[in-house]
């Protein structure tokens, strides 16, 4: 399969685990009074675990055992998180809004850990 078309099923599937993601993130911060950064890094793992299933079987047809992938998956989606929750606390400390914040870090991280799941994750 082509890298475009990689790609365009990473992004379908990163949508969805993207708007769980954000639901998390808003229900922490606005109901639970979470800081945003936390927030974020905990929407992101949550996420992760849905974008895990639809990348193994919808984006990369992932047949090999889950064994070597799932860690590897977690261990970038966990980058992700990290340069995600260090994003959104700088953007918040400049004043932006923490959505605005958390989406510079989503196309940040869109970026990055498609190239590593697609080098190394699912290879």
């Amino acid at each position: 399969m082509s890298t475009a078309r990689h790609f365009s099923r990473y992004t379908l599937v990163g949508a969805v685990a993207t708007a769980l993601h954000y639901g998390v993130l808003a229900a922490l911060v606005e109901g639970a009074g979470w800081a945003a950064w936390l927030a974020s890094g905990t929407g992101a793992v949550v996420g992760a675990q849905l974008a895990y299933a639809g990348n193994r079987w919808f984006t990369f047809a992932h047949r090999g055992g889950i064994g070597a992938s799932w860690p590897r998956f977690m261990l970038t989606a966990l980058f992700g998180a990290v340069l995600g929750m260090a994003i959104v606390a700088l953007g918040v400390r400049l004043g932006l809004h923490y959505l605005i914040a958390q989406v510079i870090a989503t196309l940040t991280s869109l970026l990055l850990t498609f190239a590593i799941n697609r080098a190394w994750t699912f290879r």
